[in-house]
């Protein structure tokens, strides 16, 4: 089975206007409510894969109810741990002129529900993927995702990690199963100015293999992604072409196509090419990718 844990899901507020001047009064052309969170959006993708998953994590107040009933509605199972306090986050997905995101803290996670977490995960074993996304709250430290994997270490359990900077690197140690920064994370961990070019990405990728990830897959946007494999696989590939509408969810439909493909065929190649199908597919699209949006792709990628 795969699981995968949202730390900070949100009710995702999606508008869009024809243009919008700040200090003034701007009109919306239309408005959706998604939920939001990047474990969330994997789960969710998965799903219209039909591969089947369930979403862990932390809800609270009205809007975490809201969250879960959304998913449950689509057909997503869910596992969540209610807190005691505080609502689950609301965030503003902008789209005028350029994307704009304000993206809320969302409420602290207890030590008690942490631990209530930790003992759902402790139930995994091997032949199970589990997916590690996205921001964490403040009342939570930047080694959590280190802690899940130190906690999970001899259980045989697959850990994908799709996180930034701090919490990504923490986790290398632990040799995580696979990895996916974009190209602009790769190079704020390195502290390079941009990595554009592929056989550069494939350069940095390596670098983070050294550090312990055993598979790494780096998006790239509109460039394609790069994928090097422990066995030294190295994968490019471009992408397809398409009109952007909206990036908000890509990079999590890219996992999810790649799990997917991979849990499907056990081949890299296909994970990559599912991956780039579903993130491409999200990216022309208003919401995530459906099955019928990924297909088209495939039969022209």
């Amino acid at each position: 089975m795969i699981y995968t844990v949202t730390f900070n899901p949100s009710l995702d507020l999606a508008v869009t206007a024809d243009s919008i001047s700040f200090g003034t009064i701007n009109k919306s052309s239309s408005e959706t409510i998604l939920a939001g969170g990047k474990g969330i959006n994997v789960s969710t993708v998965l799903h219209h894969l039909g591969c089947e998953s369930v979403a862990l994590g932390f809800i609270a107040g009205f809007t975490g109810n809201e969250i879960d009933r959304m998913l449950i509605s689509d057909g997503v199972k869910t596992d969540f741990i209610r807190l005691p306090e505080g609502n689950s986050r609301i965030n503003i997905k902008l789209k005028a002129q350029e994307e704009t995101e304000i993206n809320a803290s969302g409420p602290d996670i207890p030590s008690a529900e942490l631990l209530s977490l930790m003992e759902k995960l402790e139930g995994l074993s091997q032949g199970d993927y589990l997916v590690l996304a996205g921001s964490i709250p403040a009342s939570l430290p930047d080694t959590i995702y280190k802690d899940i994997m130190v906690a999970l270490k001899d259980t045989g359990v697959c850990i994908i990690v799709d996180a930034s900077r701090t919490l990504l690197v923490n986790v290398l140690e632990q040799r995580p199963f696979l990895i996916k920064p974009n190209n602009i994370e790769l190079a704020e961990i390195f502290g390079v100015p941009s990595l554009n070019d592929k056989k550069e990405v494939i350069r940095y990728a390596k670098e983070l293999q050294k550090m312990g990830a055993r598979n790494v897959l780096v998006s790239m946007a509109g460039d394609g992604a790069v994928f090097v494999s422990e066995d030294g696989q190295e994968l490019m590939s471009e992408a397809p072409s398409g009109t952007v509408i909206n990036s908000v969810g890509a990079g999590d439909s890219m996992v999810a196509g790649f799990l997917a493909g991979y849990i499907k065929s056990g081949s890299f190649n296909e994970a990559l090419r599912l991956g780039i199908a579903a993130g491409s597919a999200s990216t022309f699209s208003r919401y995530l990718a459906s099955k019928q949006d990924i297909d088209d792709i495939l039969k022209k990628f």
